[in-house]
């Protein structure tokens, strides 16, 4: 079928939104009407040129939310009609990581980005393959995508506020109740303060987490951290936030969180970390981007640095845990969306992201 979609033909050049090819559904595979998605920095940079790592022409979206309109083959977790939630960490249910819990690292995920799992695309332009980023490809009308990716949800839950659950919720929250595992009354520092960072921030304030210090270069994003439960804000422009954080705390962060891709802040968090204190990355910095501490100090102070991915989620119970907190007015959503798009406006809302001017935007259709 013909659908719309934002794609980017050529890294570093503008967002272009087409009519493409969308495949029907295969064995365990379901198509999609898209609801709404959320404007994500890892799609920027893909579109930037800052993941080389990312192919082109490849369609953007990675956190969405629509109804399961057609089901192929073999699907039995979700069925024609269901309001879902898209993951784009497929799931095959079957290896060791998935039946230990660790469906975020399934061993039969797409080995070649912005392909399913099985290596190849569901969407095409004039007969040549598009790939889907973050495996849903979101910025569109439609996608089809493994049954896996699609996390059935109750049909109270507005699909508009459900689709930031499927990336900047999940992955922020996540970090702080599943990676990091956070408990009442432990110090927090989270660098960066963009749609990621803001949820880490109120995954704290859900779990008690005392103080919880936000860190960025732009004001305004720290008046969004208050908003969402950070009781410190450092301007990371005018202030040294490693002094800053040992000011407020006496001793560094229990945990800090690196919710931004820069590889100054991963070295700042690391060394505002207190001894025997969890350093978790969670923001991707550009392909080949590097860091460096001393073996000494990861040794003598029994400090951890660890990875976070998607929050450590288990998808099929973390989503609609999620929305139960959101309908049962722990989570806030709706506070994180300041701007709306249309498809045909995706360009625009990549650049007010680049510039700073969101919390989280959204593509609605």
């Amino acid at each position: 079928m013909k659908v719309r979609a934002a794609l980017v033909t050529e890294r570093g050049k503008p967002i272009q939104v087409e009519e493409v090819d969308l495949a029907d559904p295969g064995e365990a595979e379901v198509r999609v009407k898209l609801v709404a998605s959320g404007v994500c920095h890892s799609c920027l940079h893909a579109a930037d040129g800052s993941w080389t790592h990312m192919p082109v022409p490849i369609v953007l979206g990675d956190e969405g939310s629509g109804i399961v309109e057609a089901a192929g083959r073999g699907v039995r977790g979700v069925k024609e009609g269901d309001h879902v939630i898209l993951s784009w960490s497929p799931a095959c249910g079957l290896c060791h990581y998935c039946v230990i819990g660790r469906p975020v690292l399934c061993e039969r995920r797409a080995t070649r980005p912005g392909t399913l799992p099985d290596g190849t695309t569901r969407l095409s332009r004039k007969g040549q393959p598009l790939y889907h980023f973050g495996t849903v490809a979101s910025h569109s009308d439609y996608t089809t995508i493994p049954e896996s990716c699609a996390i059935p949800i109750r049909n109270d839950m507005p699909l508009e506020t459900a689709a930031l659950i499927g990336c900047s919720v999940m992955t922020g929250v996540g970090s702080v109740l599943n990676t990091a595992k956070v408990p009442a009354g432990a110090s927090m520092a989270v660098f960066g303060t963009g749609g990621i960072g803001l949820n880490v921030i109120q995954g704290g304030a859900l779990v008690g987490a005392n103080p919880i210090v936000a860190i960025d270069v732009l004001p305004t994003k720290l008046e969004y951290a208050r908003q969402m439960g950070a009781t410190h804000g450092i301007d990371a422009s005018k202030n040294d936030p490693v002094e800053a954080i040992r000011d407020i705390t006496r001793r560094g962060a229990d945990f800090t969180f690196v919710a931004v891709g820069n590889t100054k802040a991963i070295t700042q968090a690391w060394e505002a970390t207190a001894h025997g204190g969890q350093c978790v990355l969670i923001g991707l910095p550009a392909t080949d981007a590097t860091v460096t501490f001393t073996a000494l100090s990861l040794q003598s102070n029994e400090k951890v640095l660890r990875g976070s991915r998607y929050g450590s989620a288990r998808m099929r119970d973390d989503f609609p845990r999620m929305v139960d907190l959101y309908l049962g007015g722990k989570l806030k959503i709706d506070e994180l969306i300041n701007r709306r798009f249309t498809l045909d406006d995706t360009e625009i809302a990549y650049k007010a992201l680049a510039a700073g001017e969101l919390a989280r935007g959204l593509i609605v259709n």
